[in-house]
């Protein structure tokens, strides 16, 4: 009796373990993959901070514009634009608009 109830509980530890094993295997392999996408995400976020903070903002861009184009680049107003679309076999020029009314 004490035989069988020792390789029962034996039995029961090793399917348990097992069990147990399989589950932290595959929750491993999740964390592993969501790790991976945040590596990814984050490389994609510096780019994105690193464009937004240092290429586009207003004071940098006055500065590259005085480092590289010194002169060759100038001020416009932008109610001076114009927007140039095709209908059929015209070009229409319309004066450009901050909203959506040259959207057709």
């Amino acid at each position: 009796m004490k035989k069988m109830l020792l390789i029962l509980s034996i039995f029961l530890l090793i399917v348990v373990t097992a069990l147990i094993k399989n589950s932290t295997k595959k929750i491993e392999d999740q964390i592993f993959a969501i790790n991976e996408n945040i590596r990814v995400l984050n490389a994609h976020l510096e780019d994105v901070l690193l464009e937004y903070n240092y290429l586009s903002s207003p004071k940098k861009l006055l500065q590259y514009q005085s480092q590289y184009f010194e002169n060759d680049l100038i001020q416009m107003n932008i109610a001076n634009f114009k927007v140039i679309s095709e209908k059929g076999n015209q070009v229409i020029i319309k004066n450009f608009t901050l909203n959506s009314e040259n959207n057709d």
